[in-house]
């Protein structure tokens, strides 16, 4: 019986190439958006990345685009409260969403970042996909469903890519996999292929750089 949400199987050489050629050229930050009226206008291809803060998410985006500081990381959770947009070639954006489960933040900052998350998700006619990034050594943790949940509301498709797959004994990797696959079977929103990464040993990059590079 074949698994529902199997790991996504790497690319042929055609479309791994479409998205190195993707990502060889000019990558660039364009805006921080705090309010909807600040959103650039949608005419591009766009992609965002979502997780729970600590989960890697400026290190994948780094990985992908190929630049080591086009997003920074903070020490703090919750502190970038910006939506940051960057442009990848003439047709895409990428948009790194702040990442939630804000240990630090006051109350008043985690509701207007939540309101201006839901008007996003819901307002942007060229939003494709949301990459949910799931850290390997932890699974599924309840905020995560509960942005999960948010994207099958916005009805935004949403791909689960797992993080720090390194830092994970290949023993337990099927564990956290089979956890991770049990709670998407509960959202209809999800994509229904994984994508296992570690942006330190380059592990699934070409594979999620051929994935935005392929949606249209």
């Amino acid at each position: 019986m074949e698994i529902p949400f199997p790991v996504v199987e790497e690319p042929d050489a055609f479309t791994l190439e479409k998205g190195r050629k993707l990502f060889a050229g000019e990558t660039d930050f364009l805006k921080g958006v705090v309010a909807m009226d600040g959103m650039p206008p949608d005419d591009r291809i766009e992609v965002c990345f979502a997780g729970r803060s600590n989960v890697g998410k400026s290190t994948l985006i780094n990985a992908v685009t190929g630049r080591k500081a086009l997003a920074r990381a903070s020490n703090t959770p919750g502190r970038t409260q910006e939506i940051n947009f960057f442009t990848a070639g003439d047709e895409h954006y990428l948009v790194d969403l702040p990442g939630y489960g804000f240990a630090n933040a006051p109350v008043n900052v985690v509701e207007k970042w939540q309101r201006l998350l839901k008007a996003y998700l819901s307002g942007r006619a060229n939003l494709r996909r949301a990459f949910v990034l799931i850290d390997s050594r932890h699974g599924v943790k309840k905020v995560d469903e509960e942005i999960m949940t948010l994207l099958d509301k916005s009805a935004v498709p949403f791909q689960v890519v797992l993080t720090k797959s390194d830092k994970v004994k290949e023993k337990d990797r099927a564990k956290v996999l089979d956890q991770v696959r049990s709670k998407l079977n509960k959202h209809p929103a999800a994509y229904p292929e994984l994508v296992v990464t570690s942006s330190e040993k380059g592990w699934g990059v070409p594979t999620l750089r051929a994935i935005i590079a392929g949606i249209v």
